[in-house]
């Protein structure tokens, strides 16, 4: 079954309706203040012009009108929402942020802005800045009833299960059992491990709905709360029992099943579930992808889901995303030079299947096969020319092979492809810092760092990069450490992040820092890197503990072997 996370519907319904619906958006303006003596009818006409850009999907253009519109009008909120709602539509959240914020100081009262605020807050798991909006909103609308449901999930999410209690306990006073108020009120008690108390509500939902599969599933989700997990599996089957063809029984119980790494009895249900016409083809994909991603699979179970995959390909043989699940899965054991070899067959069978392509240039960007990736990847990019990832991938290659003029003109491809996408028009900056680096071009490296950060200063990956590469090179060392530290405060348990703060420590002469840095690192039980065990040497050598370095420098040699520099540095240490 799945784990109840609280989906806050009315939550992202907001959203959705808010990029969509502009008609109450204008007449909001009437509760917020006006500029005095602004020229109205010119403002309407760039205002109806802004509109008709956005609805275009035109979102640059309908900026610059709404833009115009601040200037002829200041105090004009509706034109701020509006430009908010362009700029989350690119993924340009803290721009959106501050365009609400500012609709809200001239209309706090506004439920649209304060409910998109909330969501936008929600988005980036900043629960309690998204609670203080609601709360906001529930305060200037108590008669909307979803909108104290929606906080009383949020309580329930950020662990204040009493006020979360509180408010479903209200509705549950006023209507008795519900479908709504009730059914947040066990999820909370859940949340809360108040399973008795979780229980009881759940029999009283059942005595009214006993067939519901939802709420059979939250009573084995009791169970399996209590410990008692064949109870739960037992509900499970009761239900199979009564309801042997019904589709969303059995893929209730698949994920029972997956979730508790019952895997014996999943795999007796997998194929009867992949044969089950009434099962939706995307929920049987979803499906096989949550199974082959789990943890701890046998050799028996994944002989006998490999056959499932295969049957599901022989029911929707011209899918392109089902014969993708059987290389993930090779993927997933390790097996990289199988994947690509059935991949290589996908795309012999149907030379237009870009998911095969994609997947493809994936598969031996892991296995560090340039010259493969280099090759398939023209050929992608050229074929799907108007692909993205497979523009930066074919770039990646080029840019270990040492290609560099390949590289940047597939990044200046990939930047016209990236638009208005301030996320995607990073990653390609970053990519092309890297170039510039490689080619030893440091000032355009650096300066380009510094435009990706310009566009998204939260970035931590371009942090962490430009850190790195500063202190690789020695230059403006204190700012690589603020930025450094910036990150891993940020993102605490990060292994990439701390090794580049411990490196950047070690570059600033804190050795003892740099070395407990390295030692958390190396503690943590993670998949070992050679590079830890590298960089964890050349501390210790400054720390002048020539035998300890030696031993960590042999470490990084036995993980990659190509690390043939170190052989001198063991040499020179040793004498």
């Amino acid at each position: 079954m799945k784990q109840y996370k609280i989906g806050y519907i009315f939550l992202v319904c907001s959203i959705l309706n808010l990029s969509s619906c502009t008609k109450n958006f204008m007449t909001s303006t009437t509760k917020g203040r006006l500029k005095a003596n602004y020229d109205a009818a010119a403002f309407n006409e760039v205002y109806v012009e802004g509109i008709k850009q956005k609805l275009l999907g035109n979102g640059g253009d309908a900026l610059k009108y709404l833009e115009q519109c601040i200037k002829i009008n200041p105090e004009s909120d509706a034109a701020y929402f509006q430009m908010a709602q362009i700029v989350v539509a690119n993924g340009d959240l803290k721009d959106g942020k501050q365009y609400l914020a500012k609709a809200l100081s001239i209309d706090e009262e506004n439920m649209w802005y304060l409910t998109m605020l909330a969501g936008l807050y929600y988005q980036e798991k900043n629960i309690d800045s998204s609670i203080i909006y609601y709360e906001k909103a529930v305060k200037y609308f108590p008669e909307k009833e979803n909108l104290q449901l929606t906080l009383g999930n949020l309580y329930s999410e950020d662990k204040k299960y009493d006020k979360a209690n509180s408010i479903f306990e209200s509705f549950d006073n006023k209507y008795g059992v519900n479908e709504t108020s009730t059914l947040s009120s066990i999820k909370n008690l859940i949340a809360e491990s108040k399973y008795d108390d979780a229980m009881a509500k759940t029999l009283s939902l059942l005595k009214e709905y006993p067939d519901e599969i939802q709420y059979n599933g939250i009573l084995a989700d009791v169970y399996r709360g209590k410990g008692e997990n064949q109870k739960a599996f037992d509900v499970y089957n009761k239900l199979l029992e009564r309801n042997p063809d019904d589709p969303q029984v059995q893929l209730a119980l698949c994920e029972f099943l997956l979730t508790d790494k019952r895997y014996r009895e999943l795999s007796l249900l997998l194929n009867t579930l992949v044969l089950n016409m009434k099962v939706e083809k995307d929920s049987k994909i979803s499906l096989m992808a949550r199974v082959i991603e789990a943890p701890d699979l046998d050799k028996e179970f994944e002989e006998k889901l490999v056959i499932s995959l295969m049957i599901l390909e022989a029911n929707y043989k011209d899918d392109n995303v089902i014969p993708l699940l059987r290389p993930e899965l090779m993927m997933n054991e390790k097996k990289m030079v199988d994947a690509s070899l059935r991949l290589e067959e996908l795309i012999k069978i149907n030379p237009d299947n870009y998911y095969a392509w994609e997947k493809l240039l994936v598969v031996y960007l892991q296995m560090k096969d340039y010259n493969k990736l280099v090759a398939r990847g023209e050929e992608c990019a050229t074929k799907f020319n108007t692909s993205l990832p497979a523009k930066l991938l074919y770039a990646n290659g080029a840019l270990e092979l040492g290609k560099y003029s390949v590289a940047l003109e597939e990044l200046k491809k990939a930047e016209i492809l990236a638009g208005d996408n301030k996320d995607l028009m990073v990653q390609v900056l970053t990519m092309r810092a890297d170039v510039y680096y490689r080619m030893k071009e440091f000032i355009k490296a650096f300066e380009t760092f510094r435009n990706a950060m310009k566009i998204n200063s939260d970035d931590l990956t371009v942090i962490n990069n430009y850190a790195y590469y500063l202190a690789e090179q020695n230059s403006n060392l204190k700012e690589a450490e603020e930025m450094a530290k910036r990150v891993i405060e940020k993102d605490k348990g990060n292994t990439t992040f701390l090794d580049t703060y411990g490196w950047v420590l070690y570059k600033r002469g804190k050795l003892k820092e740099a070395a407990k840095v390295m030692e958390s690192i190396i503690n943590k039980g993670d998949k070992t890197d050679a590079v830890w065990y590298e960089h964890y040497g050349y501390i210790l050598k400054k720390q002048k503990k020539c035998e300890e370095a030696v031993a960590n420098w042999k470490i990084a040699l036995q993980i990659d072997s190509t690390k043939t520099d170190l052989l001198k540095e063991i040499q020179s240490c040793g004498k």
